[in-house]
């Protein structure tokens, strides 16, 4: 298991960590295995198609990390495994931990490979008006969040959080077990999270409900260009450490409504995500819908590159 310092020392001592892209996406448009209607992906790991079309995709992003030298963050396949939908589903209580073990299976002895117990809202995380207090969040996220401590992932991280309030939640329960944490916020065009609120006075907000502070924040499922980097204040990139883009520009609503896969340009969206990571300091980089193999191999193509 990690520790914060562990993995703090990861964030100190690289300029550039990937993290995992889509996962979801190109299971749901490939064709060879059904989602499940309420834990999407989760269950993969208990049919043998499953699990394969699984350590397809991670195993890709582990191999491109890998030649590049670079660590990689991946995240558990467990966005909707919060415990009312898994004891809805009559799938096993442990299919938490289950997929810790299948993704530890996939790690080896990978060294520069971190496992996170992914967690996502309780409701809709495009609809900041379904979003909870924080006190619900607290007691709604704990169960989940408990089995990913007991599974002894190397992080935690919520992800598409849409409201500072569920956010505040989900962060004192994380607090809770000693492991280092991640909040990842969904924002809109103009920079602020989709609750309305600035990115930076979200976060704040967050660390004054904690004692231990996130390891860092993140934004994902968006196109780079809506964080409006150079009209942030300073002060955010102190805190933001990670982006997991989309590789659409489309709004949120318009993506999920999409038939086709959208995309820009493969070049056009690491051109973006290089610039975040060369002039503000974004070290973890990674892809969220409309992104795949080729966008990370972009990344390690062209870090440092002065063109971007």
């Amino acid at each position: 298991m990690m520790t914060h310092n562990t993995m703090k020392a990861l964030l100190d001592n690289n300029d550039l960590i990937l993290m995992e892209a889509a996962i979801v996406e190109p299971l749901r448009r490939g064709g060879v295995v059904d989602l499940h209607p309420t834990l999407v992906n989760a269950p993969l790991v208990y049919d043998e198609t499953g699990r394969r079309e699984l350590r397809s995709l991670y195993g890709g992003y582990m191999a491109i990390a890998k030649q590049a030298g670079l660590p990689l963050m991946l995240c558990t396949p467990t966005w909707r495994a919060n415990r009312e939908r898994v004891e809805a589903s009559g799938l096993p209580r442990s299919i938490n931990r289950d997929t810790v073990g299948f993704l530890r299976e996939l790690q080896g002895d990978t060294e520069s490979v971190r496992i996170g117990g992914l967690i996502g809202c309780r409701n809709d995380g495009y609809k900041p008006e379904q979003g909870l207090t924080a006190a619900e969040a607290e007691s709604f996220h704990g169960w989940q969040v408990g089995e990913f401590a007991a599974a002894g992932v190397d992080y935690l991280i919520a992800e598409t959080i849409c409201t500072v309030s569920e956010a505040q939640g989900i962060a004192r329960a994380m607090e809770k077990t000693g492991l280092p944490y991640i909040i990842s916020f969904v924002i809109r065009r103009d920079g602020c999270i989709l609750d309305g609120t600035s990115l930076l006075d979200g976060i704040l907000a967050v660390e004054k409900e904690v004692q231990e502070r996130p390891l860092g924040f993140m934004v994902n499922c968006a196109w780079p260009g809506f964080l409006r980097a150079e009209q942030q204040p300073p002060e955010l990139f102190h805190r933001l450490i990670g982006f997991q883009a989309n590789g659409s520009s489309l709004d949120h609503a318009d993506l999920d409504n999409a038939e086709d896969l959208q995309a820009e340009g493969v070049s056009k969206w690491g051109q973006a995500m290089l610039k975040l990571n060369r002039d503000h300091g974004v070290k973890i980089l990674g892809g969220c819908c409309g992104t795949g193999a080729g966008h990370l191999e972009y990344l390690v193509a062209n870090r440092g590159r002065e063109h971007v």
